[in-house]
């Protein structure tokens, strides 16, 4: 699956009919990228959570980006970055070859990730300056320790397919991609609604959260469960 097309498109009969994002990476930010990816989050939105969202991604920027790229465009992407996080939906993602600038940042927020052995992760620099994103704070957040991650940030070095893997950056390896990218939304197609934006929110604050403030969140959920198998006991 090679020559993945421009990130404004958003195709409405996607393979296994479910909504499909396509981003090139080697285009710069741009407000059709935002609405590509908001366009994409409502289509998955408006279908209940009920399919995954598939999200195809190749390409890294081969220029620094332009000169008229601002701070309000650059905050608007990253809202619509973490609306694709909080989806009802669970996300799939693909990657083909290099995957670099919008295409890696669009990658590090979706839920599970499958690459070629050709694929590689490309933290991009224009200059004297760093990719204007939060690719480097969710690299570092998830294995800032890691030399990979620290040679890819600080000089650029991309991340081979066989890396990511390990780092637990992309979730397998896959040569037939369609048939691998079948199975993935088979896999995580069982849970979706607010069960999923749950199960990712008491995974990212564990982190960072207190035994003890975690606990009641928790609760809530354990709550929230027991409350559901009542209801469906005794109906």
């Amino acid at each position: 699956m090679t020559g993945l097309e421009h990130l404004d498109t958003v195709d409405p009969q996607p393979a296994l009919d479910r909504p499909t994002l396509r981003i090139d990476g080697r285009q710069p930010l741009s407000r059709a990228a935002v609405a590509a990816l908001d366009a994409a989050c409502d289509t998955a939105e408006d279908r209940g959570g009920r399919d995954t969202l598939i999200v195809e991604l190749s390409g890294a920027p081969q220029r620094p980006w332009p000169h008229d790229l601002t701070v309000s465009l650059v905050s608007k992407w990253e809202r619509a970055l973490r609306r694709l996080e909080r989806l009802p939906a669970a996300t799939v993602a693909i990657v083909d070859g290099d995957c670099g600038g919008l295409a890696l940042e669009t990658l590090l927020a979706t839920d599970y990730r499958i690459a070629t052995n050709s694929g590689r992760l490309v933290v991009t620099a224009g200059g004297e300056a760093t990719w204007p994103g939060m690719a480097v704070y969710r690299l570092a957040r998830h294995a800032g320790s890691a030399a990979a991650i620290r040679r890819a940030v600080l000089f650029g070095t991309p991340v081979e397919a066989a890396d990511a893997l390990a780092l637990q950056l992309v979730d397998e390896l896959a040569d037939d991609l369609p048939r691998a990218l079948a199975a993935a939304a088979r896999r995580v197609g069982g849970v979706c609604g607010t069960e999923l934006a749950i199960r990712r929110q008491l995974m990212a604050e564990a982190s960072s959260t207190s035994f003890e403030e975690a606990l009641g969140v928790h609760l809530a959920a354990c709550d929230r469960a027991l409350r559901r198998a009542t209801a469906g006991a005794a109906s």
